[in-house]
């Protein structure tokens, strides 16, 4: 049942559904990629920033792009102009999620992996729609993937050293408070997520070549085995989307034939909003 859309990908990540297409960033190839369901691909934007990381999401239409190396969040307008968003105040950024008022929250894993720095705890940080930034969380065990509710009352972070999801409920000043276990995973490494309609998350998982959907505290209502690392994952009205690649390990990023893809699922229930 699971299908390849696209491949030849270099190193794939933040897959975003917009605008009937598949959205997704190649770190390595320094480009954001859109393909539409019968895999007609379209470079949207290449960076002349190092884009290891490089996540994204849509404002207004336009992509928010994390410049994790600068520290920037830039936004793309339709014209192909490049303008600074934001100024995070520091670098290390891994995922981004736009909120409903306009809003929205990057998280980093506190420290430097690809360098090979030691674990420090990260942060989830809130930038306002005027551009105001400010940290909203702090202590989470490598954020990975991030998502909210449709209401903005709910965000939901990937805490991948910590095997959990982590929930915080949003206060109505783009603040943290209750913070909880959403779901403990455990022996699974969440990276991606996407949350349905249902309320269920998707998770990508690389050490476990696998993406699993679960329900608010940890029941397994769904898996996907592949023979690859998933990543990431999205979802539209009827397809879940995994980015996934062979993984060999830091040392051999970049290194070697480019063997991500887009995978297809059927997805049972559409996504959230």
């Amino acid at each position: 049942m699971t299908g390849v859309l696209t491949g030849g990908i270099a190193f794939g990540e933040s897959p975003r559904w917009h605008d009937g297409r598949l959205w997704f960033a190649d770190w390595l190839a320094h480009e954001i990629v859109a393909v539409t369901p019968a895999g007609e691909r379209e470079v949207v934007f290449r960076a002349d920033f190092p884009t290891m990381p490089m996540c994204f999401d849509f404002l207004g239409g336009d992509p928010l792009i994390v410049s994790s190396s600068q520290g920037l969040l830039l936004r793309l307008s339709g014209d192909g102009s490049l303008a600074t968003h934001a100024d995070l105040g520091s670098t290390g950024f891994n995922e981004i999620v736009v909120a409903p008022d306009g809003g929205c929250y990057v998280n980093g894993g506190g420290f430097d992996l690809m360098a090979g720095e030691a674990f420090r705890p990260g942060v989830v940080k809130y930038v306002s729609p005027s551009g105001d930034v400010r940290e909203v969380a702090d202590g989470i065990a490598f954020g990975n993937g991030m998502a909210l509710t449709p209401d903005g009352a709910t965000l939901v972070v990937a805490e991948s050293y910590a095997n959990r999801l982590t929930a915080f409920t949003v206060r109505p000043d783009g603040s943290l408070r209750d913070r909880r276990v959403w779901a403990d995973l455990g022996d699974g490494v969440p990276d991606g997520i996407a949350l349905d309609a249902s309320g269920a998350i998707w998770v990508a998982d690389v050490p476990g070549k696998s993406c699993t959907r679960v329900r608010e505290g940890g029941e397994v209502l769904e898996r996907v085995e592949l023979d690859l690392g998933c990543f990431a994952c999205a979802l539209s009205e009827d397809t879940l989307y995994l980015v996934a690649q062979e993984w060999h390990g830091l040392d051999a990023v970049g290194a070697g034939p480019r063997t991500g893809r887009i995978l297809t699922h059927p997805a049972v229930s559409p996504r959230a909003g």
